[in-house]
């Protein structure tokens, strides 16, 4: 895929267009913010400062939403097949929003969907067998924790100019990691994040997520490895990358994705609006390798 309008008209997107009108929420700010500047990263740890020059934040206002679209492979338990999958999701700022759609198939037949949210300080998620069999569902605050610091993982790899108007804290852990604090709507999330010698982000982990075992919800480390990145219109995204629960019996990955070029937008809403900066047909990567990722 190589800009977010060849696979719009899809069931899948269609329904994340419609929860996204259904927030009643403006498509893009009122009113412009200034870019960003080098000021603004002085006071930062040194770690962050190289990952935001990395990825090159400076001289553009930071990014109010993020629109994605994913493909790979998904799975529910460590002894189950895995399952090809694709997702699209939406992701708002200052106001804390996230809307994940996905869709795989069980048994390579029957379509499930999954559908996360995080709207007004609120975590919810909900699945469906064929459309019509509820096979999930979760609401409360554990929900309410672990999405809010999933969506503070996607502004960390897909849209980094967010964390400068987010109610954020930083701070130092060494030359290659740091430490992010996000609060919103009375929750507060931690998440540490490492990056290589030249600020590529290389994983995300965090406490602050809930994993569903067999006694029930439990607070579990959670991380997001990445593998590679490449530079499409003047930004970085990462090419592939991983979500990784740490269980008692040993790392369960359930879920690795790829991003094609072009398969995010940024400031605009799913809606059939245009991208602001879609990528031409004709683009190609310039893949560069982050180390210590998992494919």
């Amino acid at each position: 895929m190589n800009s977010l309008s060849a696979p719009r008209r899809g069931r899948l997107y269609r329904k994340l267009a419609t929860d996204a009108a259904a927030l009643g929420r403006p498509p893009r700010p009122a009113a412009a913010a200034r870019p960003v500047t080098g000021a603004d990263l002085a006071g930062l740890p040194v770690a962050a400062r190289r990952y935001l020059t990395f990825m090159e934040v400076a001289g553009r206002p930071p990014d109010w939403s993020l629109l994605a679209h994913l493909t790979g492979r998904f799975r529910l338990h460590p002894r189950l097949p895995w399952m090809r999958c694709e997702a699209w999701q939406y992701n708002t700022s200052p106001a804390v929003t996230r809307l994940f759609h996905m869709r795989l198939r069980m048994a390579g037949v029957l379509p499930m969907t999954g559908r996360d949210a995080y709207t007004a300080g609120h975590g919810r998620m909900h699945g469906q067998l064929a459309g019509l069999i509820p096979v999930a569902a979760g609401a409360g605050p554990e929900y309410d924790v672990s999405e809010l610091v999933t969506y503070l993982n996607d502004a960390v790899l897909l849209a980094p100019s967010m964390l400068l108007s987010l109610p954020i804290t930083w701070d130092h852990v060494s030359d290659s990691a740091f430490d992010l604090t996000l609060s919103d709507a009375g929750h507060q999330v931690t998440a540490r994040v490492s990056v290589d010698g030249r600020g590529a982000p290389t994983d995300f982990s965090t406490d602050d997520r809930w994993c569903e075992l067999p006694g029930g919800l439990v607070r579990t480390r959670w991380s997001t490895p990445v593998q590679g990145w490449m530079k499409i219109n003047g930004r970085w995204q990462p090419s592939r990358g991983a979500a990784v629960w740490q269980l008692p019996g040993g790392p369960f990955c359930y879920a690795e994705f790829r991003f094609a070029p072009g398969a995010l937008a940024h400031n605009t809403a799913p809606a059939g609006r245009t991208p602001a900066s879609p990528a031409p047909p004709a683009d190609r990567p310039e893949p560069v390798t982050a180390s210590g990722g998992r494919p």
